[in-house]
């Protein structure tokens, strides 16, 4: 249920935004939120969530929050149908829940596999799907992916991560050829090192190199011609304009914002 009569690039569009808890979703809800978007928020850790969901309310949109473990598909399945149901349809996914495993690739288990192409891909692919499938009863919509640099290059001690996020800009040009001419866009968003919790995680790889984080992060951002990590709310904007109409002549797009870090 779309209510065009409230301002904003969003104008009370329904949005379904996955990982909404922190990071990169928490700055896409507050950026949706500012543009009048009503927001179905998830995310595993509730009080977090609800965290995310204060922080949006002054835009006066209407907020729910959804507790859902994306890694389980009959959980992924049931988010979905209450979002619909929320407002009587949807006309954003964003698709960014994910988790992170850096390590040298000779010491990764399969298990570690497993575990991170279930949120990063088999989730996305899923929600995709779903969404594809109500959205082409609506006449159209918009998806939007949140992938990685690590999507479109190579990245040492992090293969399991990078495989996965391969699979989502690889997922996203395959559905987005396929519903192009339904009036459908899907588009991918590959941040670089963003300034946000998930920054945090190359603990794990600062550890498995036998080096202080502080190290680690100090080479990160050197390796940035802007000298600085992208922000989350910067992603926010880039998501906003892929949800409106905007960006409407666009789809199967691997976008990078990565402060130039990575150009093309």
């Amino acid at each position: 249920m779309t209510d065009q009569t409230r301002p904003g690039r969003l104008a009370g569009r329904t949005a379904l935004i996955t990982g909404a808890s922190r990071g990169i979703g928490r700055a896409i809800a507050r950026s949706f939120a500012a543009e009048g978007a009503h927001l179905f928020l998830t995310a595993t850790n509730m009080a977090k969530l609800t965290e995310t969901r204060g922080l949006c309310a002054d835009a006066g949109v209407e907020l729910h929050c959804h507790g859902a473990n994306v890694a389980d598909a009959d959980a992924v399945a049931a988010l979905f149908d209450a979002a619909v149901s929320w407002r009587d349809g949807l006309d954003i996914v964003v698709n960014n829940a994910g988790i992170y495993i850096g390590k040298p690739f000779v010491d990764y288990e399969l298990a570690e596999l497993d575990q991170v192409m279930k949120v990063n891909v088999y989730a996305v692919f899923q929600l995709t799907q779903l969404a594809v499938k109500h959205m082409l009863g609506r006449g159209g919509g918009k998806i939007v992916n949140i992938a990685s640099t690590a999507g479109k290059w190579e990245s040492p001690n992090q293969a399991v991560y990078n495989t996965s996020k391969h699979a989502v800009v690889g997922l996203t040009r395959c559905a987005a050829l396929e519903t192009a001419a339904q009036g459908i866009n899907i588009n991918a968003i590959c941040p670089g090192f963003v300034s946000t919790g998930m920054f945090d995680g190359l603990h794990d790889t600062a550890e498995a190199l036998g080096v202080p984080v502080e190290e680690l992060q100090q080479q990160v951002v050197s390796r940035v011609p802007m000298g600085r990590l992208v922000t989350g709310d910067e992603v926010g904007h880039l998501a906003v304009y892929l949800a409106s109409e905007e960006s409407d002549g666009m789809t199967g797009q691997s976008i990078p914002i990565s402060g130039g870090m990575r150009m093309g």
